[in-house]
């Protein structure tokens, strides 16, 4: 068995308000976007993120997740520096002594999104 990628699907209440905000703040790409199935699927460099409606399937109430989604990219500052004003901040961008320089925000969710890059 291979696994071939891992694609976050994020629930949200607000479809379109998800989907401008990984467009417009982060620079994703909207590929796909079917409000008849309150679904769309995002990308950018090689990263998909899916986001939905809530569905019959598991109760909704608000977004929650108990971890944090990951990116690495190869200019942390340029990211940071594109977010800083647009989003709400969980920390400052930081060198830290595993490695790496990172700084972390919170999407339109909630949801919490951690940026960093190994420190040469």
């Amino acid at each position: 068995m291979k696994i071939e990628n891992l694609t976050p699907m994020l629930r949200t209440k607000d479809l379109q308000g998800s989907v401008d905000f990984y467009t417009q703040i982060l620079g994703f790409e909207c590929k796909a976007l079917s409000e008849e199935w309150g679904w769309a699927s995002l990308s950018r460099d090689g990263v998909t993120i899916m986001l939905a409606l809530p569905n019959a399937h598991k109760p909704f109430k608000k977004p929650s997740f108990t971890g944090s989604l990951y990116l690495r990219c190869d200019d942390v500052d340029a990211v940071r520096k594109r977010v800083k004003d647009r989003a709400k901040v969980c920390y400052p961008i930081e060198d830290f002594d595993y490695g790496m320089r990172e700084f972390a925000i919170y999407d339109n969710n909630g949801y919490l999104l951690q940026f960093g890059q190994e420190i040469a």
